[in-house]
C-alpha cells in the first residue's frame, strides 16, 4: 500500500501549484479506492501537522480548513486512483510539507483528525516566497 505525493516546489506569493497523490497497492484496487476518505494535511517547520482539506468516499463531498477555503480545491479521480490539490493565490504561510492521507473506515465527521487516517504519503514540500 503506497501513497505517492508530488508536485511541490518553490513559488512566489500569489502563484499556483497543483499537488497530486497517487495510490497503489492491493488495498487501493480501482473499485476500492472510491471507498476511501482522502485528505491533505500540512506541516510547517516547528508546527504541528494541520488539516487542509478532505474529500469523502462516494459522493465526493469536500471540507476545507478556513485558512485555505476559496483558494484551494481538492479533487479525486477514482479511475486513476489519484487525489489532487489545486492551490491558488499561495501565501508564505502556506509553506509546509504537504501530506496526502487515506482511510476506508473514517467517519466523515472526523475527516479533520489526522490520527484517524491509516495511510499516509511521504510528503511534498511547498515553499512560498514573499
Amino acid at each position: 500500500v503506497q501513497l505517492q505525493a508530488s508536485g511541490g516546489g518553490l513559488v512566489q506569493a500569489g502563484a499556483s501549484l497543483r499537488l497530486s497523490c497517487a495510490a497503489s497497492g492491493r488495498a487501493f484496487s480501482t473499485y476500492a479506492f472510491r471507498r476511501y476518505v482522502l485528505g491533505w494535511f500540512r506541516q510547517a517547520p516547528g508546527k504541528e501537522r494541520e488539516f487542509v482539506t478532505a474529500t469523502s468516499k462516494g459522493s465526493g463531498s469536500t471540507v476545507y480548513a478556513d485558512s485555505v477555503k476559496g483558494r484551494f480545491t481538492v479533487s479525486r479521480d477514482n479511475a486513476k486512483n489519484t487525489v489532487c490539490l489545486q492551490m491558488n493565490s499561495l501565501k508564505p504561510d502556506d509553506t509546509a510539507v504537504y501530506y496526502c492521507a487515506a482511510d476506508q473506515n473514517l467517519i466523515w465527521g472526523r475527516a479533520r483528525m489526522a490520527n484517524d487516517y491509516d495511510y499516509w504519503g511521504q510528503g511534498t514540500l511547498v515553499t512560498v516566497s514573499s
